[in-house]
């Protein structure tokens, strides 16, 4: 790790651009694929019977979820604006701009889970099972499943813009 970061700081020194444009895409990589599997995970908990295990998994899950993205956008900002080719390029992109405001909507719709993950943190730090309601756990649930189907929107997005659209 100590040389992979020399060489990132000597190459930030000599303004090597595309040393650094790498590491950034490769962070940028790794979020995504932490906040898609922290997704994944929520979506199978939020499915399963609620035991003080997957409820404390869960709000491990969002945790995780929520510092992805966290991640993700600061870097991906990060890229945009001084990295790669540009912001003006960006904008003036659909396909950026809406893989942009889906990440966005996501991230509003995340709220809801996450506020009720947040919840039930005193219960669970006393060992007791929170008792969110049927219909509240089968809300959560179709919120996650949509923000997975968003993220299929987003994929498509990318790959657009990998080509040049």
């Amino acid at each position: 790790m100590v040389p992979l970061l020399r060489r990132f700081h000597r190459a930030y020194m000599e303004g090597e651009e595309s040393f650094v444009s790498t590491l950034f895409a490769f962070f940028h990589h790794v979020a995504a694929f932490a906040l898609v599997s922290a997704l994944a995970i929520e979506f199978i908990l939020i499915g399963q019977e609620l035991s003080l295990a997957t409820a404390r998994r869960l709000v491990i899950a969002d945790a995780v979820l929520g510092a992805s993205a966290a991640v993700l956008l600061a870097v991906g900002l990060l890229r945009v604006f001084f990295l790669e080719k540009g912001a003006d390029y960006y904008f003036h992109s659909h396909a950026f701009m809406t893989k942009f405001s889906v990440f966005i909507a996501v991230a509003l719709l995340s709220i809801v889970p996450t506020m009720e993950f947040l919840s039930w943190r005193k219960e669970l730090k006393v060992g007791k099972l929170p008792c969110p309601g049927a219909r509240k756990l089968r809300f959560i649930q179709k919120i996650i499943h949509g923000e997975l189907a968003a993220i299929v929107i987003i994929l498509l997005c990318a790959a657009i813009m990998a080509r040049g659209g």
